[in-house]
């Protein structure tokens, strides 16, 4: 037995030395699936004579790839001549190796999305840049989907021509030679599907084809994989269905789950026992996951015995969250330890308090708050509110959203500047009335939203200033256009601005205090380098996955911000469990879980509830630390009259046990109803 093989535990050996019928590898977090696929592609060759030409492994990421390439070159010699791809990268080779059966040329070029947009722009010129984007996210989500430009697209697209845009666009793209990166995948499939002697090729070239990471497979993706297993095929894939969490890229959790049904004949091995994470952590991982339907199902264990409890943690709100955070801290346990979040625009109050205590952070798969581009123009426009001759923030924001205002016009601005002294709010209206057609309207609308904002200083509160000063110019429904588009959450970072204003009076002192503290803070961000110094890590639940630290802090776990939506469909709800399942499985040794009573939105308060997660972890994996004036389990039934400190008065409709804790249902006299766990919530019976 070679060495390597040596290392591997019975069912991870059971998958390596598996051969024949098509094999669905369920690796559950933790239990050290790349080794198994690396291993598995050493032994083919080492002990089978595999070809190494022969052997066929696609992942996602080019980090992926060569990380697994450098693994299997660490077991064999021979595995160089592997070839290891994402499927991008796969698509590309296939293309230019028969690019005159595809129609194209061999040294075709690659558009990304911006050179799509610029290409849609440019067959519809009337047009405003910015109305094409959700044309392009929507032909490029038809191509993971494998669906052209004849099909129904009204599942994936809001817009009601985009069959005609993207059949426009198609052909001019194929005109002018090129490829996007949906068509690596569909060209690639189609490719296949309608040329025989191609096909034949391609399959007798790779007698194994194996897939890493299958659950973040989309539809097209698994089109071309059916084109490339022939009968001799060996096939291999690799993956979790319960960390299957993007779907919002197009990836398609079915893949995996009926990929038995697709490939008959099909033998499942679940690699259950997990390497990283304490019993106790992988008890609470999997009591919420067992909860999804839409799951082949799998548990994880350890020989890591016992552990510490998970600690849940109710506050106050995201002030004392972030606070509590830094308490944590104390122990100087910086580096392996991370915080948690569903959206970027919560790393805030973090980024903002660990600036104030001297607490080294990073923030992983995001830029740092102040330097988002949607803060940037809300800062643009405080800067300007406060200096007029500031020409930079009048530059960033004069045209954003397009107001029309061409480089001759600006710099007709600019000039009359120059009679101003140097006051562009002054310029401005001295220009706008020569100004005809859409600049001169432009102008005007900026204008009206400046004065708005400037008169509003002192007779209103700060954050409803700027939530209405960004509004007027645009920015609110610029930025939730974009939302839209790409899925981002720059609408929820200006919000979470809007909020930080909450503390500052009013008038023109206060604006001026909150920019000059923000300035001091993104000048001390600004200068920090990774210099080694340990730093704790900020980072989203998406982006943690693959990560593992030893302490974990998942925050805010509240229903409307996770899960994500109130009244989603089971589909949306079961995805937002295997976040939190993923979340959770990134611990090793300690585990935290915190809610909020309330929060900031838009510069108010506004309660939460704690997420309908935490009812799915048994009591007794759980160590709380409840609120005074809580009760103990078992203290309410249906009739009791209780008192809350932001509903009022209530009566108890019904009372149940799950798993060991008690859960309320509670319709107050306003007629709002609500559930409540009375351990972690400030309840108390009426008389």
């Amino acid at each position: 037995m070679e060495d390597y093989l040596k290392l591997l535990n019975e069912k991870q050996l059971e998958a390596v030395l598996h051969q024949g019928s098509p094999l669905l590898i369920l690796a559950g977090a933790g239990s050290g699936k790349t080794r198994v696929i690396t291993t598995k592609i050493a032994h083919l060759i080492d002990t089978h004579g595999m070809d190494p030409r022969s052997i066929l492994a696609v992942t996602f990421t080019n980090k992926a790839a060569r990380e697994m390439y450098d693994r299997v070159l660490g077991m064999t010699s021979s595995g160089s001549g592997v070839m290891i791809r994402t499927f991008h990268s796969f698509g590309a080779w296939l293309l230019r190796r028969n690019a005159q059966s595809a129609g194209l040329h061999p040294s075709f070029t690659i558009y990304d999305e911006e050179d799509t947009v610029s290409l849609l722009h440019s067959l519809n010129p009337g047009v405003k840049r910015a109305d094409m984007k959700p044309y392009a996210v929507g032909i490029s989500r038809a191509k993971d989907y494998a669906l052209g430009p004849g099909d129904d697209l009204s599942p994936i697209s809001l817009q009601d021509d985009i069959s005609s845009m993207y059949q426009q666009y198609q052909e001019r793209l194929e005109e002018i030679g090129s490829v996007d990166f949906g068509d690596l995948i569909l060209k690639s499939v189609n490719l296949l599907k309608e040329n025989r002697e191609i096909r034949a090729r391609i399959q007798q070239r790779f007698s194994v084809v194996l897939v890493d990471e299958y659950q973040d497979s989309n539809v097209a993706q698994f089109e071309l994989l059916k084109q490339l297993k022939g009968e001799e095929t060996y096939l291999c894939v690799v993956g979790d269905d319960d960390q299957s969490i993007y779907r919002f890229r197009g990836a398609e959790v079915r893949n995996i789950i009926d990929f038995p049904d697709y490939f008959p004949g099909t033998v499942i091995i679940r690699l259950e026992q997990n390497y990283r994470s304490t019993e106790k952590i992988l008890a609470i991982a999997s009591a919420v996951v067992e909860n999804n339907t839409g799951r082949l199902g799998k548990t994880l264990w350890t020989d890591k015995k016992g552990g510490k409890k998970g600690v849940f943690k109710l506050l106050e709100d995201h002030t004392a969250e972030a606070a509590y955070c830094a308490e944590l801290l104390s122990d100087g346990n910086l580096e392996d330890t991370a915080i948690l979040y569903r959206t970027n625009a919560q790393s805030l109050p973090f980024e903002s308090l660990f600036v104030q205590c001297g607490i080294p952070y990073r923030i992983v798969g995001a830029l740092r708050f102040y330097e988002r581009e949607e803060i940037k123009d809300a800062l643009a426009f405080l800067n300007f509110l406060l200096n007029p001759k500031d020409e930079i923030a009048f530059l960033r924001i004069i045209n954003k959203p397009a107001r029309g205002l061409g480089k001759v016009k600006l710099g007709n601005i600019l000039e009359e500047a120059e009679y101003t002294g140097g006051d562009l709010a002054a310029a401005c209206r001295n220009t706008m009335f020569r100004l005809t057609g859409r600049a001169g309207e432009g102008l005007k609308e900026f204008m009206a939203a400046y004065d708005r904002a400037v008169s509003s200083l002192g007779t209103t509160s700060l954050p409803e200033m700027i939530r209405q000063g960004i509004s007027d110019l645009g920015f609110i429904e610029y930025h939730k256009k974009q939302d839209e588009i790409a899925g981002t959450q720059k609408l929820l970072n200006l919000e979470e601005l809007v909020s930080a204003t909450a503390d500052y009076t009013g008038d023109m002192e206060g604006l001026t205090l909150f920019v000059e503290h923000l300035e001091l803070d993104r000048s001390m961000l600004a200068g920090e380098e990774e210099d080694g110094a340990e730093r704790v890590t900020l980072i989203t639940m998406h982006n943690t996955k693959g990560l593992e630290f030893r302490r974990v802090i998942i925050t805010g776990l509240e229903d409307g911000l996770f899960p994500s939506i109130r009244d989603g469909s089971e589909e949306d709800i079961e995805e937002e469990r295997r976040i939190f399942y993923v979340s959770i499985t990134r611990a090793k040794e300690e585990l935290y879980l915190t809610s909020c009573r309330q929060r900031r939105i838009w510069g108010r308060l506004m309660p939460f509830m704690p997420s309908r997660f935490l009812d799915e972890i048994p009591g007794e994996l759980l160590s709380a630390t409840p609120r005074s004036g809580g009760q103990g389990g078992g203290a309410y039934t249906s009739g009791t009259r209780i008192y809350h400190d932001d509903y009022g008065y209530g009566v108890v409709t019904q009372s149940m046990i799950r798993e060991g804790e008690e859960v309320l249902i509670v319709r107050f006299d306003t007629g709002h109803s609500a559930r409540f766990l009375p351990r972690f919530t400030p309840i108390m019976k009426a008389e």
